[in-house]
């Protein structure tokens, strides 16, 4: 395994952040169409170091072969197998994913519990995969290679948040600082859609610009670039390495600073932009594909935590009128149940 320290710690983030069992990278043979583990982490011993799988041949070959990605919450050994581990270590394996590399080969990871991945799970691997193939085609003077370590370990510092934090403005306040320092820029702040669905309101701040004395503020849905990325729910990126025009995150505010650089990116929840992440600073720069992979990343994170958070307030809501049957069941007798309705006879 010809493994370079980089993708080492990269596939040791991605099993920390997946709670996995292992990660492992397959990378193209130079000669056919198979494919050589390139790199590995497990929390066993157990992973087969030359392994080679060519298209078709168990899971990985499916993908190799297909070029799509798969995802088994409950893995069955019978029909099929995985490919990378020694002769009868892989029996303990319950869950599998993995997904295609775009420069080519397969990320793949696994679990010894039943149901560990989900279809955000399967995006966010995605995304991971996007960044390992920025990294095996990264250029002699590109820098991306050094910042790619430090977003995954962001992402799990990240993750732990929402462990952390049960409390939506504590989690807010900590995710917000968290990607100031994790992109270096100035300014963080998040906004949400009011139920009218015609504001906009800034919730939370990395350093005060719009919030004073703790309330919300609201701006019209079509001010500035944080009112596109509601409307048209998809990301705006504004870089320029020539000085860039100054940008209006929020439209015209009074005394607001000058940012040349900026980030806004919606926070899908139910397949509706609910909410915008906003990042900026003042100097004009680039966003490279490693930063914005790292930012759409955060943001699964950040709305994950909003799905949990609507669910738990519907609960919540719900309990309250809810019959509980605390007196074990009931003996159902024909005789004297209530007669049903005409229609229903």
């Amino acid at each position: 395994m010809n493994a370079t320290s980089l993708e080492q710690q990269v596939l040791c983030i991605i099993c920390s952040v997946f709670d996995a069992h292992s990660a492992v990278l397959f990378l193209p043979e130079e000669i056919d169409d198979a494919c050589r583990l390139s790199a590995a982490f497990s929390l066993g011993d157990s992973i087969h170091e030359d392994a080679v799988i060519r298209p078709g041949a168990g899971l990985v070959g499916w993908i190799i072969r297909n070029r799509q990605p798969l995802l088994l919450p409950h893995f069955d050994q019978r029909p099929s197998n995985l490919g990378y581990y020694e002769d009868g270590a892989e029996t303990g394996i319950k869950a599998f994913m993995g997904c295609p590399v775009p420069t080519g080969g397969v990320l793949c990871v696994d679990s010894k519990r039943q149901y560990s991945f989900s279809d955000k799970d399967a995006k966010l691997l995605q995304l991971f995969a996007e960044l390992i193939a920025r990294l095996e085609t990264n250029l002699p003077g590109d820098d991306l290679a050094g910042d790619i370590p430090r977003y995954f370990a962001e992402l799990g510092v990240i993750q732990d948040l929402r462990f952390r934090y049960r409390r939506w403005p504590v989690f807010l306040e900590n995710f917000l600082l968290t990607m100031r320092d994790a992109t270096g820029f100035e300014y963080c702040a998040f906004a949400s859609l009011d139920p009218g669905g015609d504001h906009y309101c800034v919730e939370a701040e990395s350093r005060p610009l719009l919030l004073k004395d703790g309330a919300p503020a609201c701006r019209p849905l079509g001010a500035g670039l944080v009112g596109w990325a509601f409307r048209d729910e998809q990301p705006v990126f504004v870089d320029d390495e020539a000085a860039a025009a100054p940008t209006a995150l929020f439209g015209k505010v009074e005394g607001a600073p000058e940012f040349r650089t900026a980030i806004c990116m919606p926070v899908m929840v139910h397949k509706t932009a609910r909410g915008v992440l906003c990042l900026a600073r003042t100097g004009a720069g680039s966003i490279d594909e490693g930063l914005r992979s790292f930012v759409r990343q955060a943001v699964d994170h950040l709305g994950l935590f909003l799905e949990n958070l609507y669910l738990r307030t519907r609960l919540k809501a719900l309990l309250p009128k809810a019959t509980v049957e605390s007196d074990g069941g009931r003996v159902f007798d024909p005789d004297l149940a209530p007669a049903p309705p005409r229609e229903e006879r």
